[in-house]
């Protein structure tokens, strides 16, 4: 009898409760396409039919358009700049051993453990105090701080499972340190930098409120549907919106759990290799 049967057993009414912790977690999500398609602008049942025209009027929306491109740019450029600095801190953590080591890998991860309302507080007075005006740019730094800790995450187990001995042979071999790194560690890492790129670009699109308090008069695409929210005639576009956002989380959420496993196993076959 495995161990998994024996705590069924114990506690007969596990599964029921796991049943409906996902259903009461989910549920919610699942009834925003439903409403979404729903002919009217109200969300209750039954439906007073069925219809696209909510979809169809996002194509015409110029400040939901704008909004969705504030959201790509900073998405883009937290991506980008959470990976290389996710790329330096886990080569930093998983190759060397140096004093004040496990401080600063506590430091780098202590945003996940924050509130995220303190760290947008804090960073809003910072850049007040500094002078700067709020923008996009503002925002890319503070989602940044927000989003380093994800990418190193997903970084430290890619470096982890290197084989440093593949980089002393190409040191061996008259190569230089960057170009053992484009041509030795980056071919291997890869897969754990595109998930890292995956995951924070995912995390930024999603991300309200240090957008809402470091966006000033350009705003991304949470703080537009939460601007809409105030106007029950524009809830249904919102309710499309949504889905269209849920769907390319989902997606590239599932791409980036596809391209960790990928590295995983080859991981795996590297070191059984003999």
């Amino acid at each position: 009898m495995s161990l998994l049967t024996q705590r069924l057993r114990v506690l007969p009414f596990l599964p029921a409760y796991v049943a409906l912790y996902f259903l009461f977690l989910y549920l919610p999500i699942l009834l925003l396409p439903v409403f979404s398609l729903n002919d009217a602008a109200t969300t209750t049942f039954p439906l007073a039919g069925f219809t696209t025209k909510w979809y169809a009027s996002l194509a015409g929306n110029s400040v939901m358009l704008q909004a969705a491109w504030n959201s790509l740019v900073v998405g883009v450029a937290v991506s980008l700049l959470s990976t290389v600095l996710g790329i330096c801190a886990a080569r930093a953590i998983t190759r060397y051993r140096f004093r004040g080591q496990r401080a600063a890998a506590g430091l780098i991860m202590a945003p996940l453990f924050l509130p995220e309302i303190i760290v947008a507080v804090s960073l809003l007075m910072i850049v007040l105090a500094m002078g700067v005006e709020l923008s996009l740019i503002t925002v890319i730094l503070g989602q940044t701080v927000f989003c380093v800790p994800y990418a190193m995450s997903v970084l430290v187990s890619g470096f982890e499972g290197f084989d440093r001995s593949l980089e002393e042979a190409s040191y061996d071999l008259g190569e230089t340190a960057i170009g053992t790194f484009r041509r030795v560690t980056l071919p291997v890492v890869a897969p754990a930098i595109v998930s890292s790129l995956l995951v924070t670009f995912t995390i930024s699109l999603d991300e309200f409120i240090l957008a809402f308090f470091l966006s000033g008069t350009e705003p991304t695409l949470p703080v537009y549907i939460w601007g809409q929210l105030r106007f029950a005639a524009k809830l249904p576009g919102v309710l499309a919106l949504g889905t269209v956002m849920l769907v390319a989380s989902i997606l590239m959420l599932t791409l980036t759990e596809i391209l960790r496993r990928r590295a995983e196993r080859r991981t795996q076959m590297a070191f059984t290799l003999p």
